[in-house]
């Protein structure tokens, strides 16, 4: 039980880290965009605060990454939950995952890039960024 308890530590320690991830980007995209925001309001050319879209599409992809990479980890951790103690090898290796049905989807990419926790943010984000543009834009 010792080697099965010491695995699923592991995995929650790297599910930790997904989520940490996840969390510090979003932090990021926040402050550039705001960042960026400052720099086309202090008079350069208004169209600047368009930039911000590169680094917060670059910021969703990323973030997606990692949210899918947490959901494979997460599936590993209910692989090793059911194996017995003498079959724990300690593989961290989520290629090698075995899932079907609904988990099979949800460590889609796409299903990642449109999640609840993702898309939402970064439309509101977005939809600021349009939103301050054509105010700095028609002012």
């Amino acid at each position: 039980m010792e080697k099965k308890m010491k695995h699923l530590e592991m995995i929650e320690g790297v599910i930790e880290r997904m989520g940490s991830n996840s969390f510090q980007l979003k932090g990021w995209a926040v402050t550039l965009v705001a960042l960026i925001g400052g720099f086309a309001a202090q008079g350069s050319d208004k169209r600047f605060f368009l930039i911000a879209f590169i680094p917060l599409i670059a910021f969703w992809f990323l973030d997606a990454f990692f949210l899918q990479l947490e959901r494979k980890y997460k599936i590993l951790y209910k692989n090793v939950a059911d194996l017995e103690e003498n079959k724990i090898d300690f593989n961290m290796d989520t290629r090698k995952i075995v899932c079907a049905g609904k988990d099979a989807k949800r460590i889609c990419y796409c299903k990642c890039l449109f999640s609840i926790t993702e898309w939402p943010f970064y439309l509101i984000i977005a939809g600021a960024v349009v939103v301050l543009a054509l105010i700095l834009i028609l002012t």
